[in-house]
């Protein structure tokens, strides 16, 4: 989803809770990834690779001048002949300490091992935040959370409250454009952030003439 559609998608959801949800959500984000800080991780479940957000974060990170959004992506299963910045296994999560933003986004229950390895990095300081299905566990751990999807049947999803939000409405893939998005945003929207916008869709149009590999 690229940035005209992230902005047709909030013309769409306007007026509903989305809008503001995404935005705080994304003001944690940014607030726990303060310069300085001890980088920002990404992991998903084991049946989940949160890919897609990676890259759409190393995008924000580019066009807003905010490289501490952009992601190390923690694999379950690391492939033969990865990349350097594709080739981090769960290992790393054991060093995350103090300073480090650990983000889980996954459709479906943590297993045990990710929620142990989770638990550990938040008791060595780190920041945790959670955009799943709402797992009562992974929320347990999660310093702020964002309730994506209704849970799976039979799964320990956390009981409906207004913070955070759960509407039923919405995937966890287009949530995560529109956390992405306003992860990006300098400020919050108003006559300067419109024109910075139309200069970021002024910029898209300009790279779709020719544009360079995919990172990810």
């Amino acid at each position: 989803m690229d940035a005209v559609r992230v902005a047709l998608l909030r013309e769409v959801l306007a007026g509903t809770e989305w809008i503001e949800a995404t935005r705080r959500f994304a003001g944690s984000l940014r607030a726990a990834v303060a310069p300085h800080g001890g980088g920002l991780l990404l992991v998903g479940s084991a049946g989940y690779e949160p890919w897609h957000l990676a890259a759409h974060l190393d995008d924000e990170a580019a066009w807003s001048g905010l490289p501490e959004l952009s992601p190390t992506l923690v694999r379950h299963r690391v492939p033969a002949g990865a990349p350097a910045h594709l080739a981090v296994g769960p290992g790393r999560l054991a060093a995350a300490g103090r300073g480090a933003t650990l983000l889980v986004v996954t459709p479906e229950s943590p297993d045990a091992g990710l929620l142990e390895k989770v638990h550990d990095a938040r008791r060595n300081g780190a920041t945790v935040l959670a955009l799943d299905s709402g797992d009562r566990d992974l929320h347990a751990l999660a310093h702020d959370a964002l309730i994506a999807a209704p849970p799976p049947d039979g799964g320990t999803a956390a009981p409906a409250t207004p913070d955070p939000p759960r509407p039923p409405d919405l995937d966890l893939d287009t949530v995560q454009h529109l956390v992405s998005a306003a992860a990006g945003e300098n400020s919050r929207p108003g006559p300067r952030h419109h024109r910075r916008f139309r200069d970021r869709l002024a910029r898209l149009a300009e790279a779709l003439a020719a544009p360079p590999p995919p990172r990810w």
